[in-house]
C-alpha cells in the first residue's frame, strides 16, 4: 500500500527536500537574470553554429542544450547545474550514445550491408540502452546532468549528419556547446549579488 501512496505526492510543505530540494518561487529579479543568462548562453551557441561553424556543421545546436540552459541559468545552485555535471554529463553521455549507436544499430545509416537485418532488428533497443547506460555512467562518475540523457538519445536518433560524426560528436557539438554554456554561466550568473555560480567545481 505504501508503494501506491508515494504516487500521490506529499504536497509542497510536507516533503523532505530531495536532490534538488524544494526550490522557492523566484522573485522578479531572479526571473530576469535567468532570462538574460539563457538568452546569452543559447545565443552564443546559436551564433557559433551560424557564424563560426562551417556550412556543413549547421547541426551544432542540439536540443539538450536547452535543458542545460534551464539548469545552469534557472537553477544555478542546483547540484545538477554545476560545471562537473554540465560538462561531464554531456560528454560522457555523448560517448555512450555513439557507442550504443554503433553497436546496436541505428536506422537510416547510409549503405546497406549484410548485417543490415541484424542492425534493423535491434534498432528499437538502442535509444533505451543509450539513455539507461548514460544515466548509470553519470551516477557512477558523479556527473548526473539530466540533459545528458537527451544528448545520448540524440547520438542514437539524430540526423545522418550527427551519425556521420561518430565519436567526434562528443567534441563538436557536445563539449564545445557545453563549454560555451558554462562560460556564459560563469560570466552572467555572478553579476547580481544574490546569485553565485558555481557552488563547486569538482
Amino acid at each position: 500500500m505504501d508503494y501506491f501512496r508515494k504516487m500521490c505526492g506529499c504536497g509542497r510543505d510536507n516533503c523532505r527536500p530531495g536532490l534538488l530540494g524544494l526550490l522557492p518561487k523566484p522573485d522578479v529579479s531572479e526571473t530576469l537574470w535567468s532570462f538574460i543568462s539563457a538568452l546569452c548562453g543559447i545565443g552564443v551557441v546559436a551564433w557559433l553554429c551560424d557564424r563560426v561553424a562551417s556550412p556543413g556543421d549547421g547541426f551544432v545546436l542540439i536540443g539538450s542544450f536547452g535543458a542545460s540552459a534551464v539548469l545552469a541559468y534557472g537553477a544555478p545552485g542546483a547540484p545538477f547545474s554545476q560545471p562537473r555535471n554540465l560538462l561531464g554529463g554531456h560528454v560522457l553521455s555523448a560517448l555512450v550514445g555513439v557507442f550504443v549507436a554503433r553497436n546496436l544499430g541505428v536506422p537510416g545509416l547510409a549503405g546497406m550491408s549484410g548485417a543490415e537485418v541484424l542492425t534493423l532488428s535491434t534498432a528499437w533497443l538502442a535509444p533505451a540502452v543509450a539513455v539507461a547506460a548514460a544515466i548509470a555512467l553519470m551516477h557512477l562518475t558523479d556527473t548526473l546532468h539530466p540533459p545528458g540523457g537527451a544528448t545520448a538519445l540524440i547520438a542514437v536518433t539524430g540526423s545522418p549528419q550527427i551519425q556521420a560524426l561518430g565519436y567526434k560528436y562528443a567534441v563538436m557539438p557536445v563539449a564545445a556547446g557545453a563549454a560555451a554554456l558554462l562560460v556564459v554561466a560563469l560570466l552572467v550568473n555572478n553579476i547580481p549579488r544574490g546569485r553565485r555560480y558555481p557552488r563547486h567545481w569538482w
